[in-house]
């Protein structure tokens, strides 16, 4: 029996089958996805920071208690003027 003269044989089906067992592999797609969800992340996070240092006005420092300014230079060996 001749299979190209046979209407119920058709070839298509090998094709579809052979390109969707030939497509993307689900372990590509899965780190493909993961990997650029991480970059977006990333890039989004440097985005953020420098917006952020562009607007927000820089933090003020704590002012040191003149106690422990005192020991500091104490620790130094400086003389505190006004002692």
């Amino acid at each position: 029996m001749d299979h190209e003269s046979d209407p119920s044989f058709d070839q298509s089906q090998f094709v579809n089958k052979n390109a969707e067992a030939t497509g993307f592999n689900p372990g590509l797609i899965v780190l493909l996805v993961v990997g650029g969800l991480l970059i977006t992340f990333l890039v989004g996070n440097y985005v953020l920071y420098m917006y952020a240092q562009k607007t927000l006005p820089p933090r003020k420092k704590k002012p040191v208690s003149k106690k422990k300014l005192k020991r500091e230079k104490l620790k130094q060996g400086v003389a505190v003027p006004g002692e």
